[in-house]
């Protein structure tokens, strides 16, 4: 970590000030030692370049999800362009411009693919997030841009000041036990004329991953080693990946190609590299939990936090991708 994220921590006990301890550099880089809350006297660690903020009481949910996504993302640790025109389908209609010389936080940085393409927008600050120990891989990733911070924390205890103009969480809210706590804490740390983004697996149009797909993850996939997973996961991924190439890909300009089962979304990813399409499989049958967000309870979050300018907006036919700006309460 650098030394001026001091200025955008808070203790996630009391929201005291913490203070630098028994610091190691590397460069302009601290890369070892601790934060020391003055307020109640809570010590949190900084290790390999990260300030580590463990969960007060985890859950076993929490814990799985921990172990089992930071596994997933040692594991598929590439980043590609791909990533970037995803980022920006999900964030929409929030565009590079408006994030400039911003603050920017982020909730559930996993890899820190996101992160980096921020960094490169030219963010004033961004703080990535993750419980998860992915945030080793996100530090790696973005090192090199000086205004990332990667912090390791609960989003639920989240070690911050509400300081930031824009936050965004993608594809993480909906793997919470309680998904609009968690959307909750990002707007409670964003500035009054702000805004959020979020985007979360739909309920609408997935009967079939609730039905079918979904039982096993729970019951089979989400339960099974990391190593033995990836080998599972790479027979479908196989399979889907033939089919987005001879069958997807071909037909995405034509009529007829809207027909076919999950038209939209298959036709989205026909294009993407087998390591791509093998990470998204691997990512379905992971997540101890998922939920698929319907959408009125989606625009209610907006609603319940006092979101004004909202525009939600139905993503490849089986997800929601939301938008907001945070009042003055």
């Amino acid at each position: 970590m650098r030394a001026r994220l001091l200025e955008l921590l808070a203790c996630p006990s009391c929201a005291g000030q913490l203070e630098l301890v028994d610091a190691e550099h590397e460069r302009d880089e601290i890369v070892r030692g601790g934060l020391a809350c003055r307020r109640c006297g809570d010590h949190f660690s900084i290790a390999g370049g990260i300030p580590r903020f463990p969960p007060a009481s985890a859950s076993e949910c929490v814990r799985s999800t921990a172990q089992n996504f930071g596994a997933q993302w040692r594991m598929f640790d590439e980043i590609g362009p791909h990533h970037e025109a995803q980022f920006r389908d999900w964030i929409a209609p929030v565009t590079p411009d408006l994030l400039r010389d911003r603050r920017v936080l982020e909730l559930g940085c996993g890899k820190g693919r996101h992160t980096r393409v921020v960094g490169d927008w030219g963010a004033r600050e961004i703080v990535a997030v993750d419980v998860s120990d992915a945030v080793d891989v996100a530090y790696r990733h973005t090192r090199h841009q000086p205004h990332v911070h990667v912090v390791q924390a609960d989003i639920n205890r989240l070690p911050l000041k509400r300081v930031f103009d824009y936050a965004f969480s993608i594809g993480v809210l909906h793997h919470l036990e309680n998904p609009a706590d968690g959307f909750r804490a990002m707007v409670d740390h964003v500035v009054p004329g702000g805004a959020v983004s979020c985007w979360v697996y739909g309920r609408e149009n997935n009967g079939w991953i609730v039905h079918i797909v979904d039982p096993m993850r729970r019951m089979i996939f989400s339960r099974v080693s990391p190593g033995l997973l990836y080998g599972l996961a790479f027979v479908p991924a196989a399979a889907l990946f033939v089919a987005l190439r001879l069958i997807y890909r071909p037909t995405r300009s034509i009529r007829a190609g809207a027909r076919f089962f999950y038209a939209d979304y298959l036709r989205y990813i026909a294009g993407f590299p087998f390591r791509e399409v093998h990470t998204i499989v691997y990512d379905h049958l992971t997540a101890p939990t998922a939920f698929y967000v319907r959408r009125a309870e989606f625009e209610g979050w907006f609603r319940d936090a006092g979101l004004s300018e909202v525009a939600i907006a139905w993503h490849n036919a089986n997800s929601w991708r939301g938008f907001g700006v945070i009042g003055g309460h």
